[in-house]
């Protein structure tokens, strides 16, 4: 589907993937559920939220570039086929993120 001579209109999930999006955006429109905000904990200003975000995203953009490929392909491809790399790899992420949301926990408090 991503490459080669074939046109990506000529299959059926770029339709049904197209129409959730515009249905998606439209009934929010229509019934009054779309808003712009920006949430954060009430000690917590929103362009510390916003610098948060963004080095997060670029922290994790240049580790997957860097290992040539992604958590969730590791997890998911390497955790389906139970191997051990994959298995320690997320235990170490996720004891990671809670070890670092220790640190960070009273930005939003």
């Amino acid at each position: 589907m991503a490459g080669g001579e074939t046109n990506p209109f000529d299959s059926w999930v770029v339709f049904v993937f197209l129409g959730l999006l515009l249905g998606g955006a439209l009934s929010g429109w229509l019934f009054g559920r779309t808003k712009f905000e920006t949430q954060g904990g009430p000690h917590t200003p929103v362009r510390v939220r916003w610098l948060f975000a963004f080095a997060g995203g670029t922290l994790m953009g240049y580790g997957a570039r860097m290992a040539r490929g992604c958590t969730s392909g590791q997890a998911l491809s390497g955790g389906a086929v139970l191997s051990v790399g994959s298995w320690a790899f997320m235990f170490a992420v996720f004891g990671g993120a809670y070890a670092l949301a220790y640190f960070v926990r009273r930005l939003w408090n």
